[in-house]
């Protein structure tokens, strides 16, 4: 099921426009304690910088929205980068816009422009899209039925990885309301001598076709 949509990756893209270099930082976050935390480090490695303009968007439901324009004139940083995020229904992420003055000052059309631009760059490069509550199965069976395993291209489970020993204890996450077809499909895989060694259920995010 999905719960939200958001960026996959931390990432990161930058443009010049009328010599003032803008580096747009994207990070997937779960807390505004992990948003600052994130904000702060940019702030510390670009405290050369003219601005560093942060925005987040916490929560399943964007219960926390904030941004600032860090001394650039009012509405004309923050507000466009925090607009680009909710119209495209993003959450738990945040965004750090840095800017090396160039010299040629861009007025409030120009500055909304730029900022929500370079934004839009590094949301392309982090990736956009879902989260989704998945169960995660761990299940050990033998290295020719996880060669079979491999093979099989569905769509309906991912492998994650394995660990492997005597046997193969292979992790698969699929969606929570498929756990019981895929396991069904294990148990028929591996003629009943596969074993269940753990099930949890995640959060995890992937692309959406």
């Amino acid at each position: 099921m999905k719960l939200y949509s958001t960026v996959l990756k931390e990432a990161k893209a930058e443009q010049i426009i009328q010599k003032s270099r803008f580096i747009c930082h994207v990070k997937p976050v779960s807390s505004r304690e992990e948003a600052e935390d994130f904000i702060a480090s940019i702030r510390k490695e670009h405290r050369e910088a003219t601005h560093n303009v942060p925005a987040m968007i916490i929560g399943d439901k964007m219960q926390t929205m904030w941004s600032s324009d860090d001394s650039e004139p009012q509405g004309t940083a923050g507000a466009p980068v925090m607009n680009l995020l909710s119209s495209m229904g993003l959450t738990n992420l945040c965004v750090v816009i840095t800017r090396y003055f160039g010299g040629i000052k861009l007025g409030t059309g120009g500055l909304a422009r730029a900022y929500s631009s370079t934004a839009k760059l590094g949301l392309e490069e982090a990736g956009v899209g879902g989260a989704y509550e998945m169960s995660v199965i761990t299940y050990r069976l033998d290295y020719s039925t996880y060669g079979r395993l491999q093979k099989i291209q569905n769509g309906s489970f991912d492998i994650l990885g394995a660990e492997f020993g005597e046997n193969v204890d292979v992790e698969l996450s699929c969606d929570s309301e498929k756990e019981a077809e895929i396991l069904g499909f294990l148990k028929d895989l591996t003629g009943g001598k596969g074993k269940v060694l753990k099930i949890v259920k995640k959060i995890l995010t992937k692309q959406e076709t």
